[in-house]
């Protein structure tokens, strides 16, 4: 398993119904980039730059909002995942 460093969080974008709710089947150039994710891990924070310190408030298996274009996809073991940094994470869902 992926395991992030520092401030970073490691993400599962959501899949978005090809649907809408009138029953419209949506074509994929149509759709836009999802912006909601399940967070699937937490890097530790930062504490070890004297000034900076960084702790975490989002947690694993919570749901959040990230800015449209941010962070680094990666592809692992057949799955797509993002890295962003806490920074990125413009809410939580609840």
């Amino acid at each position: 398993m992926l395991k992030p460093v520092a401030d970073r969080i490691l993400i599962k974008m959501e899949e978005e119904e090809n649907t809408t709710k009138s029953g419209i089947i949506l074509s994929s150039n149509s759709k836009e980039k999802p912006q909601v994710a399940k967070v699937i891990a937490v890097g530790p924070g930062i504490n070890h730059i004297p000034g900076k310190e960084v702790k975490m408030y989002i947690k694993k298996d919570d749901k959040v909002i990230v800015s449209k274009y941010a962070g680094t996809e990666i592809k692992y073991e057949g799955e797509d995942y993002i890295i962003v940094k806490q920074d990125d994470v413009l809410a939580i869902v609840e």
